[in-house]
């Protein structure tokens, strides 16, 4: 049986080899000889075959005369031939995102004219995208509205894939749209770190303390952004946004050992957050009084007498 598969070039083993291999994994043990007919090979190209498969641990010679061989458990010497590869392969795949971030930072360079740079119109959302892939370590985020691009960032997903750390602070009002608690929560399961305040001071991307955009006039038709190099000014963005961070509630805390439903860990962070209630309502789709029902419960089992109080059970706990 001649065998045209070259399945393991992937494991550095070539076609001719795995034909080898294959003859000698149908049979419990062979000389070089028996395998010549089934793997369609000439003698001496078997011999080495068998030979270059031995110092890779695939086969293993048995002891005596006319030299016999077998084949090793393709589970486990194949698993130590691809791991090393796989780890190449990760180490090219984290070059190629330092690479190309490098390649951002370098168009990214303060202009000569100070520390902050304005953008318009279309330039602002083509800006906001450099800067996202640029990232190599961090990205901190304030979100809220109103939104002048469409909401949602298609481009975040890819750059936690690098592993860059994503804190992202949400003004209650972001949490309230449509969709909006779905898809942050998908955010969180990829590796965001999600928190809620009520006093977001403005909309904020900051990359690698090297670099922030800030939308100057969401409201105007006019379009604007500043970006916001190195400077006494970034230094201050940098710290108003951890001060922020310390005070927002999490919304991306480990599951409570109690047994409270995910539609109860939303409540809780909304009202945590200061969302009113029929903004909450709307959000979880329910009726004014069924979730002040609801609220009530959370409040008597969290031992609570405010909704303040209940946020910050509820944080202590783990419930949200």
């Amino acid at each position: 049986m001649v065998f045209e598969t070259n399945a393991l070039a992937g494991a550095g083993v070539d076609a001719e080899d795995e034909r080898v291999l294959r003859a000698l994994l149908i049979r419990p043990q062979a000389t070089a000889d028996e395998l010549v007919a089934e793997s369609g090979q000439a003698l001496a190209a078997v011999a080495a075959a068998l030979d270059r498969l031995s110092r890779r641990g695939l086969v293993a010679r048995i002891a005596g005369e006319p030299a016999r061989f077998t084949a090793a458990d393709p589970r486990t010497a194949l698993d130590a031939l691809i791991h090393p590869a796989e780890q190449a392969l990760r180490r090219a795949r984290d070059a190629v995102a330092e690479l190309t971030a490098l390649f951002h930072t370098a168009r990214w360079e303060r202009p000569a004219g100070g520390p902050v740079e304005v953008v318009t119109g279309h330039e602002v959302g083509r800006a906001f995208v450099r800067l996202q892939q640029s990232a190599v370590r961090d990205v901190r985020a304030f979100d809220r509205p109103p939104y002048v691009l469409a909401a949602g960032n298609p481009v975040e997903p890819g750059i936690l894939a690098r592993g860059v750390r994503w804190r992202a602070v949400y003004h209650p009002d972001a949490l309230v749209l449509p969709g909006a608690i779905n898809e942050i929560r998908t955010l969180v399961g990829l590796g965001e770190q999600a928190r809620v305040l009520a006093d977001v001071p403005f909309k904020m991307h900051l990359v690698d303390e090297r670099v922030a955009v800030i939308p100057l006039d969401p409201d105007t038709a006019t379009v604007q952004a500043a970006l916001v190099h190195p400077s006494a000014l970034l230094d201050a963005l940098l710290i108003v946004f951890e001060s922020c961070w310390e005070r927002a509630t999490p919304l991306d805390a480990a599951p409570a050992e109690e047994q409270i439903s995910d539609e109860d860990r939303q409540l809780l962070a909304l009202l945590a957050a200061g969302v009113k209630d029929d903004a909450i309502g709307r959000q979880l789709g329910l009726s004014v009084r069924t979730m002040r029902r609801r609220i009530r419960r959370l409040l008597d089992l969290l031992g609570a007498q405010t909704r303040f109080q209940a946020g910050m059970q509820a944080t202590r706990r783990g419930w949200i």
